[in-house]
């Protein structure tokens, strides 16, 4: 960011947080989407607002699991146009990314919180028809995981 420039991404996040539960469950469910957006802010502002850690490891996780069934659902719908892009020659990096994920297997699902990886792959997995309660069991234990560990390192401070 330049010098001038507002914070606009601090500035939604700080929204988010205003709305306290709903603030987290909201941003939760769209950082798990294909937006650019994180909930770790919102996590620890209302973790710092004593709003306890049970109820907000749980909020933040029902909506980061279900954002994340939302990228499910776009790579199950995105089969069919991927497969024209394959007859017109035109799907090698998705048929690469498609052959990692097939390599490293649905396990993967469990990095489903990492930045940068973790949306593809629960698109990866839509795809490929991961079955439903293996994908939902895997990002759910990977995305409370993370909000458990964070919810330790914030109570540390």
């Amino acid at each position: 960011m330049r010098a001038g420039q507002p914070d606009i991404t601090g500035a939604v996040l700080d929204s988010f947080a205003q709305f306290g539960l709903m603030g987290m469950f909201a941003s939760a469910f769209l950082a798990a989407t294909i937006l650019p957006l994180g909930s770790e802010i919102v996590f620890a502002a209302l973790c710092f607002e004593n709003v306890p850690p049970v109820l907000l490891v749980a909020v933040a996780s029902v909506g980061n699991v279900l954002g994340s069934l939302v990228n499910y659902a776009l790579g199950r719908g995105a089969l069919r146009w991927w497969q024209g892009r394959q007859e017109a020659g035109q799907g090698a990096q998705t048929a690469a990314a498609l052959a990692r994920f097939e390599r490293w297997g649905a396990a993967s699902l469990l990095l489903a919180w990492v930045p940068v990886i973790g949306d593809p792959l629960t698109v990866a997995a839509g795809v490929l028809r991961v079955r439903l309660w293996l994908f939902l069991t895997l990002v759910s234990i990977g995305k409370t995981g993370r909000y458990l560990v964070l919810s330790w390192l914030l109570a540390q401070e």
